[in-house]
């Protein structure tokens, strides 16, 4: 069986998001892929143009992405179409939410590069991942278990579609 790999790409200044994107790829890589968690500004673009899937994580700045996602969404990336793709967001602010809109946005622009979503939601077991993972601050407990469920949900996934 080919080990496929998963590209975990993020945007973290405080640290809590890129422990997401290590937790997310931890999961994959337990799930039978090669994982890689990247910063925004240390891409690995041959191992992202091999990757079946592609996960974006940022950290909710107003209710949405970071800016600095935004540019790398808009100018930086290859040819994303036809992998799978998932998104996943911290907030330093549990009161207001913003997660769930900073996911869509990161989903909205995932769709326009032609990928195919996919979390596994609430039927790919406990915990259910939704939109994708979500972290109020530093991941741990509850959050931590849906970023490593997250990245084990797009392995599967992989695995399942490239045989």
């Amino acid at each position: 069986m080919t080990m496929h790999k998963v590209a975990v790409i993020y945007h973290s200044e405080s640290g809590n998001t890129k422990a997401m994107a290590e937790l997310i790829a931890q999961g994959a890589g337990a799930g039978g892929c090669e994982a890689k968690a990247m910063p925004i500004d240390k891409l690995d673009m041959p191992f992202i143009e091999a990757a079946r899937a592609v996960l974006f994580g940022t950290p909710t700045y107003y209710g949405t992405m970071s800016w600095q996602m935004k540019r790398l969404m808009d100018t930086q990336l290859p040819n994303l179409a036809g992998k799978l793709g998932a998104p996943f967001a911290s907030a330093a602010w549990p009161g207001g939410g913003g997660y769930e809109f900073a996911e869509m946005t990161l989903i909205a622009g995932m769709l326009i590069k032609g990928m195919l979503i996919y979390t596994g939601g609430v039927r790919a077991g406990h915990p259910g991942t939704h939109f994708g993972a979500v972290s109020f601050n530093a991941p741990k407990d509850l959050d931590a278990e849906r970023c490593v469920k997250l990245g084990q949900n797009l392995a599967a996934k992989v695995n399942e579609l490239w045989p």
